[in-house]
């Protein structure tokens, strides 16, 4: 047998993750045991990881395999958000390169691009957390829009808002005039004028 001079560690480690995540590795089976869990904050369905996902997504990693060595029933939830500004926006973009707008569907029919923006993309940021070797239970992955999933979201909300911890205010916004829409601080480029 001969050892390869340098490590090449794609071809492995793909290999083994694909064995842990078919296998069951990630999910949480062990009724009797302390429960420990640790809910992923969301990233945007249409963009990638960055580097600062890549350390909390690390960390988060280490804390649930701890957790599991420790003999707890360790459940890391995985999802992503619909980041419902930053999605609009890349999908307007892109009806603007066919010359196409918004207003020129109904909101039935844009909310239907913008599902096959989430379908066409959504899988990128998934990608790259497997690739980083993070093991959350796939099995129960979750999108901010998913039926059910949405209307928690409205339930929390609401209660927050009844609660005082949410609240309307007249606040500053990023406003794209050809979108007509605000838009994310991330999207902005700024310049002094």
């Amino acid at each position: 047998m001969t050892i390869d001079k340098t490590f090449d560690p794609a071809a492995i480690e793909a290999k083994w993750y694909a064995h842990w995540e078919s296998t069951g590795a990630f999910r949480p089976e062990r009724p009797d045991a302390e429960p420990y869990t640790i809910v992923n904050p969301p990233p945007n369905v249409t963009g990638s990881l960055h580097i600062g996902h890549a350390l909390d997504n690390t960390l988060q990693d280490i804390l649930i395999r701890h957790a599991r060595l420790q003999g707890k029933d360790a459940l890391w939830v995985v999802g992503t958000d619909h980041a419902g500004i930053a999605t609009q926006m890349v999908v307007e973009r892109q009806l603007n390169a066919r010359q196409q707008k918004r207003t020129d569907f109904t909101r039935d029919e844009f909310i239907a691009k913008v599902w096959e923006w989430k379908e066409e993309s959504g899988g990128e940021i998934t990608g790259q957390l497997r690739r980083l070797g993070c093991s959350m239970d796939w099995e129960n992955e979750r999108f901010t829009m998913d039926e059910g999933f949405s209307k928690a979201v409205i339930k929390v909300f609401v209660e927050l808002y009844n609660q005082g911890l949410l609240y309307r205010d007249k606040r500053l916004v990023n406003w794209d005039p050809g979108l007509k829409t605000a838009i994310s601080d991330l999207e902005v480029e700024t310049r002094e004028i």
